[in-house]
């Protein structure tokens, strides 16, 4: 049976015209795919040679460590929080001040900061304006010593279902009458790069933060007799009437909450990957899943290994996807639109999702100025997932997920100067997929993919530029791309 949407699923994707921040979610309105492949069971990969990356990795520095004692309401949409910080400073100067984010407080009356203090000294001059926490510090923090901040907050959780007052978008942070999302919930110390604190504006598309690499423990209490099913970004265990959560080097710890929430596991090695869905959608439920592990296999095969215990793949009662670590959103209508087949969003977005776990959870980036660095890796991967399990499908990717819209742009553009939603998923995303794809024809197999795993090597737990991703490249091959570099980038690399 031919795959094509139906009239009714076609209105409904032209009138929902959904901005989504990741998934690009915006079909196409006539698709003529090749025949469509099934599902199919999990397979074993050929291991690619072993590649000896070109630079020696140095071990990890220590990085930031949060602790969060968080009780809950879930009913009442209630947290009570008790945060506590150890930052290192790795910035090779003295700091007088520090820069967090707070994003909750984009919102009315969610934010409440009750007392903050920096290695046991009350701070109360510092600045709080919309995301942005400026604290100064009581004594300069040298290089390489570390200060401990103590911050006690409430959040009163915000309605998703309203409009998002930063963003256009279908907002994740917060409730609806299915489903709770901490999402960007806590303060956290942003990066300092080149002499700055690095806090950009929110937009209409597109992420705006960056987050070094960080330690988490987070301890969930709820107050509830009924608490939820709860999906987390941390590997759980009990902790007396707290369920204690940990996650080594991530990038954001999130949380997603359901008393409806039906769940399907699958264990490979030592990760348990999972699917949170709302009862009815067990086709899609159990196809996520299933995407989940094979893109983890494949891109573990081509880039470097998972570093996380757990993955989960939650369906989000809003029309959005985001990465997060170790856990991502699918949009609900990709769950009302499968089909039981691999050609559809469902599919090749939480492939692109599963994805992120290595470009923005391992290796990361400004996803503001140069989101490409992690959105056009993403996108590519969708064609390495179906060049892996169903080679046959990979034309009908190419025509249906980048090629409908004819991206034109350079792929190297900032979230601010898209143009709108289309232009800039079309530069970025379905551009970024094409340089890719030339690039590995130019250079060939061997290069291209030795390239990859040497760049995941050296820039993973770190934040990569362009100019990393080039340096490494050029280590891997002497072939001349400059052509293809005038054709798909507005700066010189």
């Amino acid at each position: 049976m031919s795959k094509r949407i139906s009239a009714l699923a076609l209105l409904s994707l032209l009138l929902l015209s959904i901005p989504a921040s990741c998934s690009t979610f915006s079909a196409p309105p006539t698709p003529t795919p090749t025949p469509p492949a099934t599902l199919t069971p999990l397979s074993t990969f050929t291991p690619l040679p072993t590649v000896t990356p070109t630079a020696t990795l140095v071990p990890a520095i220590a990085r930031a460590a949060y602790t969060l004692n968080v009780t809950m309401d879930y009913d009442a949409h209630t947290l009570s929080v008790d945060e506590g910080i150890i930052y290192p400073n790795h910035t090779g100067g003295p700091l007088t001040s520090l820069v967090l984010a707070v994003v909750p407080n984009l919102w009315a009356d969610c934010f409440t900061l009750t007392a903050i203090s920096v290695d046991g000294t009350p701070v109360t001059n510092y600045t709080l304006n919309g995301q942005r926490l400026d604290l100064p510090l009581p004594t300069p923090l040298a290089p390489e010593k570390m200060a401990g901040l103590s911050i006690q907050y409430t959040l009163a959780l915000p309605y998703a279902e309203q409009e998002d007052p930063s963003v256009s978008r279908p907002r994740i942070f917060g409730y609806t009458q299915a489903q709770t999302n901490l999402t960007n919930w806590y303060p956290f110390v942003v990066p300092y790069i080149n002499g700055a604190w690095v806090l950009h504006d929110p937009w209409y598309y597109g992420e705006h933060l960056v987050y070094d690499a960080m330690d988490f423990e987070v301890n969930l209490k709820f107050t509830n007799t009924n608490p939820p099913v709860v999906a987390s970004s941390g590997a759980p265990q009990p902790n007396g009437d707290s369920t204690r959560y940990t996650l080594t080097a991530g990038r954001a710890f999130v949380f997603s909450m359901s008393r409806e929430f039906k769940v399907a596991t699958q264990q490979v090695g030592d990760v348990t990957v999972a699917s949170y869905y709302f009862p009815g959608y067990d086709g899609g439920g159990q196809a996520a899943l299933l995407t989940t592990v094979q893109s983890m296999q494949v891109y573990s095969q081509r880039y470097g290994p998972y570093p996380h215990l757990t993955l989960s793949a939650v369906m989000g009662d809003f029309n959005d996807g985001m990465e997060y670590s170790a856990l991502y959103y699918l949009s609900r209508d990709f769950y009302n639109l499968y089909d039981n087949t691999l050609q559809n969003y469902l599919v090749f977005v939480a492939a692109h999702e599963t994805a992120h776990q290595w470009w923005f959870e391992q290796v990361a980036n400004d996803q503001a100025l140069q989101p490409w660095l992690d959105e056009a890796l993403a996108t590519y991967s969708e064609r390495l997932y179906y060049e892996s399990i169903s080679p046959d499908v990979v034309p009908w990717w190419w025509s249906y997920r980048i090629d409908f819209y004819n991206p034109q742009g350079f792929m190297d553009i900032p979230v601010y100067e898209g143009q709108g939603f289309r232009p800039y998923t079309n530069a970025v995303y379905f551009r970024g997929a094409h340089f890719l794809e030339d690039l590995r024809g130019r250079i060939g197999d061997e290069a291209f993919f030795a390239f990859l795993q040497d760049y995941f090597q050296q820039e993973r737990g770190k934040i990569a530029t362009p100019e990393d991703f080039f340096r490494i490249l050029r280590a891997h091959t002497s072939t001349d791309i400059s052509d293809l570099i005038r054709q798909y980038f507005q700066n010189v690399y």
